[in-house]
């Protein structure tokens, strides 16, 4: 039996992963860190509270005291480290909690881990899951792999490559046993209604204005977030130490053709569409080169974009009583 802590488990990624580690494995349980912000709704999680492998403890990963008493109480096997600001918009607006939370958070976590585990290294992981932003923006052609240059353009993206950068010190200085994942876009269900396709979604049910950046024709590479939790999931199982693996979707698509599509699915008109004035330092394109992961752990994305984006709008039709009270 392997105890996980998951850090920032009551949001849209880190709920998925718990989900799915309960679901398909009986020899782990998972000890839920998570501080509760606007990002982490326990609703998310409300009805696996009771399972036998799971626990949840309320706490802020900035918090030295807390997480050392967390390392302290249990004896964790494996560190999954989710717990993130991740909004750019809201970096731009505030970049001092960004810089708090994601790197000195991160600090502090391999801290605690490197002196509970006390150099007995063998039998331990620690998976930092990070972002493809920390590359910057591509053109029209390429793709982002292990071995890109990090780049960052926006204060969040600046915070994710710093705590990378830690990650990887850890690693270098004390073989210290850290991998780190850079992911795609995710989406899917229970994600916070400020990302592009819940909001789409969610305005468009509304009939409310969609508001797009410039002229719509960025381009993100869309990972379906049960794929992300299975690439997490082997990467913790069966990653080597001081790596890096890019987790991807294969599917490239810009903003436009997303809300459009969204439309499409739910019936409603193109005239719901309404262009804004361009996210400042908005990267162009991003898209992943996975072949690392497929290669060398045997993982590959199974949802197509077409199949996950209908299966997240029924989600979210289903649920309106999920994301409507976080809208009101």
């Amino acid at each position: 039996m392997k105890t996980v802590l998951v850090t920032g488990g009551a949001g849209f990624i880190g709920s998925n992963f718990i989900r799915h580690i309960l679901e398909s494995r009986d020899d782990c349980t998972i000890v839920n860190l998570d501080a509760l912000t606007y990002a982490g709704n326990p609703d998310n999680l409300a009805d696996i509270a009771d399972n036998n492998h799971y626990r949840f403890e309320h706490g802020d990963i900035c918090n030295r005291e807390t997480v050392e008493k967390l390392f302290a109480d249990y004896n964790f096997d494996i560190v999954v480290h989710f717990a993130a600001e991740s909004h750019v918009d809201r970096s731009i607006d505030g970049p001092d909690r960004f810089v708090l939370t994601n790197v000195l958070g991160t600090q502090i976590l391999l801290q605690a881990a490197k002196l509970a585990w006390n150099g007995s290294f063998d039998s331990k992981r620690f998976v930092h899951v990070s972002t493809d932003e920390v590359y910057g923006s591509l053109g029209p052609e390429g793709f982002f792999t292990e071995e890109t240059p990090l780049a960052p353009n926006s204060p969040y993206s600046a915070s994710k490559a710093g705590s990378d950068l830690l990650v990887r010190s850890y690693f270098e200085t004390f073989g210290f046993p850290a991998i780190i994942t850079r992911c795609s876009n995710n989406y899917g269900p229970l994600q916070y209604p400020e990302k592009l396709i819940p909001l789409m979604i969610s305005n468009a049910m509304n009939d409310k204005p969609l508001p797009v950046y410039g002229d719509g024709l960025n381009v993100r590479d869309w990972l379906y977030v049960v794929d992300h939790c299975k690439a997490v999931e082997t990467v913790m199982l069966k990653g080597s130490p001081g790596e890096v693996y890019n987790i991807g979707g294969n599917n490239e698509k810009q903003n436009i053709w997303i809300v459009k599509t969204i439309l499409q699915e739910l019936g409603k008109p193109e005239s719901l569409i309404k262009f804004v004035d361009d996210r400042l330092g908005h990267d162009r394109r991003y898209a992943i080169d996975a072949s690392k992961i497929k290669k060398d752990l045997g993982w590959s994305p199974a949802v197509s974009f077409e199949d996950g984006i209908k299966m997240t709008i029924e989600w979210y039709k289903s649920n309106a009583w999920w994301w409507g009270k976080l809208i009101n």
